[in-house]
Order: C-alpha cells, then sequence, then structure tokens
C-alpha cells in the first residue's frame, strides 16, 4: 500500500470524559473484554481505577481502541507494534502542532 492510499487512523472529536465502563467501550468499539483487557496489560491503554469493575475510560482512550482494532484486522500487527505505532503517531502529531504553532508565530 502506497503512502497517498493510507486512511486515516481515527477521525472525529474526542470527548475528554472519564465515564465509558469497560462494557460500554467495548460495546462501542464493537470488541470482546478480553481484548480490551490485553490492551490495559500492554499499555495501550489505562483506565482509572484499580479493579475491573470500576475501571473508567476516556474518549482518548475510545480512540486507541478503535485505532488498535484497525492496526490489528487491517496490517495484521501484534499488541506490541500497536503500542509502537500509537506511540509514535501521538509523537509525530505532537511534532506537527508544535511546527504548525512556528510557522504562525
Amino acid at each position: 500500500m502506497k503512502s497517498h492510499e493510507l486512511l486515516p487512523v481515527h477521525t472525529g472529536t474526542v470527548i475528554e470524559d472519564d465515564n465509558l465502563t469497560l462494557e460500554q467501550l467495548c460495546q462501542a468499539c464493537g470488541v470482546h473484554t478480553d481484548w480490551v483487557i490485553s490492551l490495559v496489560e500492554e499499555s495501550i491503554i489505562e483506565p482509572k481505577g484499580t479493579e475491573i469493575q470500576m475501571w473508567r475510560f476516556s474518549g482518548a482512550s475510545l480512540v486507541r481502541v478503535r485505532s488498535a482494532l484497525r492496526l490489528q484486522r487491517d496490517l495484521g500487527v501484534n499488541l506490541a507494534g500497536i503500542a509502537l505505532a500509537l506511540d509514535l503517531l501521538e509523537e509525530l502529531e505532537a511534532l506537527r502542532s508544535q511546527l504548525e504553532a512556528r510557522r504562525h508565530s
């Protein structure tokens, strides 16, 4: 696949709300709880709360789970690769924002 053929990993507005339960997050993403628990174990997403029943997820977690799902489904990336890819994508976005801010100052 060529770079001009790549689709964005995520789009939309993230609502920073720490009220999504594990079940709500799974339902919103169409995934099983075991897979989301694996994402937590790999530090791909970080819930608030110490016990699974008390976990709450942010809008950013929702975006990361959806992005992780696409990376795994579309590209066959494993969990360690997903963690690395998402971290690099976030770093790239931060650098782009800094560059854009410098251009306008």
